[in-house]
């Protein structure tokens, strides 16, 4: 047994940061992971419940507060089950075995003759007169992780890979005020008032202000004037304004009348230094032209082979918005010195740094508490919506303030994922086969989560706003940005990827789900069709002869199985179909692993190709590893084949029109 920890549980050592058995029958874990709608909480109660040897009923999550939760950093990159699963997982077993070896003493026999059933001890299958919350004053769990304890087999696993009920979904189902949307601090959102008294929630409740921030349409902007009767004349009830040098907010108890004066502000603010929205309609033309840092990956093949073919193909994404079922929205109370935000962020304390820094305050006076919201597809408008409550909050002491964005305010400045131009260059032997390949990629960063201070809207707006951080992109340890899922898995001799990272974008970007694994893995497995096509080849097994990767190579098989894939058969029409639906209809797959180290999916549709494109059917086929609760994946699945198929239609082939940059080209 290894002494090692897990890194998440090397960086919040103490075993209570995770645990607790205070109320009798029930077991509180934390975690710095949040719900945003992909069932990550109910799959971190079945760890536990499974490590702890208890009913699952018994588990109560408390989930990203900066005040009670381990600090995991972000919800992101996929890293909730492989990070934060498995440090919960060694926290729960360690946990279970100083409990086990208490009862030892009690009992004065060895812990091998010990085992847990629900929370109770049994010796020799024999039930004790002790359970995990009798023992619970005596065992202190106060005390740093060792990564000693064992854990418990997969063979004995009777809680982890079944389908567990989602605990998030009944109050959602049922209307609840679930979202920090029905936030009010008088109890409702699942209690999120916090350390706050009931008496003091329910005052507060009726004190609260809603809020609007009219925004500098670029940063840099000054605002010069503001015609406030304008403004107050079309609320048609009494606001306020709030104003720190650029940042101008409207404030109010009527959110109708706030929400009003919110959509005509614009009109009647006078900004200095505002840009134009430029309406860039050949975003990948505009990228070519700009200034980037440029970097290669990877070396060309040592010995190549002459007489080769040349396979030049290129592909662009534009900007893609998060598009959230509702817009963000926050809280903040600044009372006795004490900033308390709530928030449907993905990083609570991320977050309390960089308003800790925006607002010059220490972070210890500060508490950010996750509350559910619309869901994201990564960094959407959430950070900001609770930036805007607290700046508003600190100049309005003792009342709560509820910021929530307008749809517009949201489609306008949220971040969104950077355009992409992809360009695939290979070369080909006699047979049709790459034996070298280069991706070459032009995009924005993909890195834009606050920082220093920096990336808050607010902040940008304050007094002596931050400077902007120095263009990076998510390092290739962390998956890579831009260069995610760049590098063909197939095998191919030689494989470099060239990155030219644009350090001047139109929009605001930052991460939105896959970052640039989409259009990479758009444009990689597009390419294997095309040269499957020119081969002469089935596509599947185009694929499956460039593919040594066993698991990568079950997942296809296994997907065409499931589509019943007939080789040689190009359109793949199914028998009993007319002429005219073979002619329209046709099947296609794409296969791709996660950040080319984590989970694999084969996926096959079929589409109807006529005046428009209609996606008729999908079967997807993965291996994902060890899988907490199968029918959340399922659900990922699903869900992401339905966001592929909207997204990958803004995806475009791009014909010879960027120059040099040329269509497919075969030499």
């Amino acid at each position: 047994m290894t002494s090692s920890l897990p890194s998440v549980l090397a960086d919040n050592v103490r075993l209570d940061q995770w645990l607790n058995f205070a109320t009798p029958g029930q077991v509180e874990i934390a975690t710095g992971r949040v719900e945003l709608g992909q069932g990550v909480l109910t799959a971190m109660a079945q760890i536990a419940a499974e490590e702890l040897d208890v009913d699952v009923v018994r588990i109560k999550v408390r989930s990203g507060d900066t005040d009670c939760t381990p600090n995991e950093g972000y919800t992101a990159g996929s890293q909730s089950m492989q990070a934060g699963g498995i440090a919960l997982r060694q926290a729960c077993a360690e946990a279970r075995k100083l409990f086990l070896d208490d009862a030892a003493r009690r009992l004065g026999c060895a812990a091998a003759e010990l085992a847990v059933q629900d929370g109770r001890i049994l010796r020799n299958a024999a039930a004790t007169s002790w359970d995990y919350w009798a023992q619970a004053q005596s065992v202190s769990l106060a005390i740093p992780a060792t990564g000693t304890a064992a854990r418990k087999a997969r063979a004995h696993y009777a809680i982890v890979g079944r389908n567990a009920a989602r605990i998030d979904l009944p109050a959602k189902l049922f209307g609840n005020p679930t979202f920090v949307h029905d936030m009010t601090l008088d109890g409702i959102a699942g209690g999120s008032a916090g350390e706050l008294a009931r008496d003091l929630a329910r005052d507060l409740a009726h004190d609260l202000a809603h809020a609007r921030v009219v925004r500098q349409p670029n940063r840099g902007a000054t605002l010069v004037s503001i015609d406030e009767a304008a403004v107050r004349r079309a609320a048609h009830e009494p606001i306020s304004f709030v104003r720190d040098e650029n940042f101008l907010a409207i404030v109010g108890d009527d959110e109708t009348a706030v929400d009003a004066a919110a959509a005509v502000a614009a009109d009647h603010a006078t900004w200095s230094g505002a840009e134009p929205p430029s309406a860039l309609q050949q975003e990948a033309n505009w990228l070519l032209q700009r200034s980037a840092i440029d970097r290669v990956i990877g070396a060309p093949a040592a010995d190549s082979p002459r007489g080769l073919q040349n396979y030049e193909a290129t592909y662009t994404r534009p900007h893609l918005a998060h598009a959230s079922i509702a817009p963000s929205c926050a809280l903040a109370l600044y009372r006795d010195g004490r900033l308390s935000v709530w928030t449907h962020c993905q990083g609570v304390y991320p977050l309390r740094a960089a308003l800790a820094r925006m607002l010059k305050l220490d972070p210890t006076a500060i508490s950010v508490r996750h509350v559910q919201g619309p869901g994201c597809y990564g960094h959407n408008g959430a950070d900001d919506a609770a930036a805007d409550a607290a700046v508003i909050a600190l100049r309005m002491p003792g009342r709560p303030i509820r910021v929530r964005w307008r749809r517009q305010e949201e489609f306008a400045f949220e971040p969104v994922s950077p355009a992409m131009v992809v360009k695939v260059r290979a070369k080909l032997d006699a047979a049709g086969h790459p034996v070298d390949w280069t991706t070459e990629i032009w995009s924005g960063t993909h890195q834009g989560r606050p920082g220093g201070g920096a990336n808050l809207l607010a902040g940008e707006a304050l007094p002596n706003p931050p400077a902007p951080p120095p263009p990076t992109d998510v390092p290739e340890a962390a998956g890579g940005g831009a260069t995610r899922n760049a590098e063909p898995l197939y095998d191919i001799p030689g494989k470099r990827i060239i990155h030219h990272l644009v350090l001047e974008m139109p929009r605001r970007t930052s991460a939105l789900r896959s970052l640039g694994a989409m259009p990479n893995v758009f444009a990689l497995e597009s390419c294997m069709d095309e040269l499957a096509e020119r081969a002469g080849a089935d596509p599947i097994a185009y694929r499956l002869a460039h593919l040594s990767d066993p698991r990568g190579r079950r997942v296809i098989e296994r997907a065409a199985a499931m589509a019943n894939w007939t080789a040689g058969n190009p359109r793949q029409a199914d028998r009993g179909q007319s002429s005219r639906d073979q002619a329209s209809r046709a099947k296609g797959i794409g296969f791709a692993q996660y950040k080319n180290r984590a989970a694999y999916a084969a996926v096959i549709v079929e589409l109807e190709v006529d005046e428009s494109v209609r996606l008729l059917r999908a079967w997807c086929a993965a291996d994902a590893g060890l899988v907490i609760n199968p029918d959340a994946v399922i659900n990922q699945l699903e869900g992401g084949i339905i966001q592929g198929a909207s997204a990958v239609r803004s995806c475009e082939r791009r014909p010879d029109r960027l120059g040099d940059l040329s269509g497919a080209a075969l030499q």
